[in-house]
């Protein structure tokens, strides 16, 4: 089974472009695990609740995983979100983001670009900081010499970029 990453700032598509990749490919897709978190934690989080969202995130990941047989798995969020977040909100990721970031493989990163127009939800919070934190995901990719392609378009077209990338691992 081969492993897509479904990242990239708030409000770029990657949700609906995980769920619209699994239901092309006929695969499962792992959901956003931050959203239920966040929507039940009943109070402002903190940075402890990032790292238990990458916990989370990544233990679902591996439950859905054990259990499917599909060419591919796709991953709505991965841990990189999760150590962008806390680096920008907070100054710095801790460790065990930043290990399981160098050490988790995915066989590709699909980087969703921030052309999409800006969509309110309560959870998003740097709508005016977008192209800075999409700067931040292509250089981390790149530094980490991983596999990733940036994914551009409105509509079927994004999601026609996104299955063209899949195609080519």
């Amino acid at each position: 089974m081969k492993k897509i990453a479904i990242t990239g700032p708030e409000s770029t598509g990657k949700s609906a472009l995980a769920q619209k990749l699994a239901a092309h490919f006929g695969c499962a897709y792992v959901p956003e695990y931050a959203r239920g978190y966040l929507a039940e934690l009943n109070r402002p989080y903190i940075k402890a609740d990032v790292l238990r969202i990458a916990k989370g995130q990544l233990q679902w990941e591996t439950e859905v995983a054990e259990h499917q047989q599909d060419a591919y798995l796709f991953c709505d969020t991965d841990v990189l979100v999760c150590k962008i977040w806390q680096e920008y909100k907070y100054g710095t990721a801790d460790t065990w983001i930043k290990k399981q970031f160098a050490k988790h493989h995915y066989d590709l990163f699909l980087l969703c670009d921030i052309d999409l127009d800006w969509e309110y939800d309560e959870m998003r919070e740097h709508p005016e900081e977008r192209e800075t934190l999409f700067e931040l995901y292509v250089n981390e990719l790149t530094t980490a010499g991983k596999n990733f392609k940036i994914i551009s378009g409105l509509g079927e077209e994004r999601l026609n970029n996104a299955i063209a990338a899949v195609h080519l691992i």
